[in-house]
């Protein structure tokens, strides 16, 4: 079957796809294609088969220079991402295995999971590379600074967010060897198993940051109680968690909630129905809360509703966590 038949791809890539498949596999004949759920990056992710075998066909911008130059190889090289068969950043198409995916939480028991992640964080991190980075604060600020001139939501609420983030900026240790090779997008749709190991796909932003990035996120998706958070710990440190370890873990979890709140207003402000008003009432809006109506199909990441609760409720848990002891104890941690 070609490509030309499906419907499912843009008529205008099959020739450059089809000059693809030939060079990987020396057929096009694919005799079966879907359109699989994508991430953050915006990118068309199918599933095809070929020669009665699966394989991931993504297709992103052409000549997208914004992903960490060879992160999807660096991850497929070192088994932590499923294994790449081509990649072509100038046409922006990228194959590779196909993972059968099962629900992880079905397969490792809560704080068996944590450790888990640990592992495969820790290998993440381990990949050698080279580059500078980005400042994390300065991307923070920028996404805060857009918030603002949006004029989409306002109140106390945000300005007693950001004060405590300004206090965090300021006294969180930057540390050298922290920044390592990270994933930065470490969500339940990214991270697959196969029934035995843990694969993390979706590397269109990564780059070197601080290595709390990637354990927070993961946590804040994954880890409910103390006992996971030392699960995930421990697996990743080898059982060497300090106070200053513990510290800027959880005050890295606040900031990417933060993070991902205003990633979540960015995507509803792109989805508001015209003529829409943003409803300005925050209270309410909890995880537990959204987590229902999400359970109970009456809200999706993909609408807006849906991605305007998702970022109040995490909004008000980086304000409810901020408020606590605990964070004015570990924020001493870096006094």
């Amino acid at each position: 079957m070609s490509l030309l038949y499906s419907s499912a791809i843009p008529t205008e890539r099959v020739a450059t796809i089809e000059a693809a498949l030939i060079k990987v596999f020396n057929t096009t004949d694919v005799t079966g294609i879907s359109l699989l759920a994508g991430g953050l990056s915006g990118s068309a992710v199918y599933k095809i088969t070929l020669g009665g075998r699966h394989y991931v066909l993504k297709l992103g911008a052409a000549n997208d220079t914004s992903a960490f130059p060879g992160s999807l190889a660096l991850a497929s090289a070192a088994g932590i991402a499923p294994a790449l068969k081509y990649e072509d950043k100038l046409q922006g198409i990228v194959i590779s295995d196909f993972i059968d995916n099962k629900p992880v939480r079905g397969i490792f028991a809560p704080d068996k999971l944590a450790g888990e992640l640990g592992h495969a964080i820790k290998t993440v991190h381990a990949i050698p590379c080279n580059g500078e980075g980005k400042d994390l604060f300065e991307t923070v600020d920028g996404m805060i600074e857009q918030f603002r001139n949006a004029k989409m939501l306002s109140g106390p609420l945000f300005d007693e967010c950001f004060q405590y983030y300004g206090t965090i900026k300021n006294r969180y240790p930057r540390v050298a060897s922290d920044k390592v090779f990270s994933h930065n997008d470490l969500n339940p749709s990214n991270i697959l198993c196969d029934g035995e190991r843990i694969w993390i796909i979706d590397w269109d932003v990564a780059y070197l940051n601080d290595r709390y990035v990637d354990l927070a996120n993961a946590a804040n998706f994954f880890v409910q109680t103390k006992e996971q958070e030392s699960a995930l710990l421990n697996a990743y440190f080898d059982h060497v968690v300090d106070d200053q370890k513990m510290a800027r873990f959880y005050v890295m979890r606040q900031v990417c909630r933060i993070i991902y709140s205003l990633l979540m207003f960015q995507l509803a402000m792109r989805h508001k129905p015209a003529g829409y008003q943003h409803d300005q009432e925050m209270e309410g809006n909890d995880l537990r809360a959204f987590g229902s109506l999400m359970a109970l199909g009456k809200l999706s990441l993909a609408e807006y509703e849906g991605q305007l609760m998702y970022g109040k409720a995490l909004f008000n848990e980086a304000v409810h966590q901020m408020r606590t002891p605990r964070f004015a104890d570990s924020l001493a941690q870096f006094e």
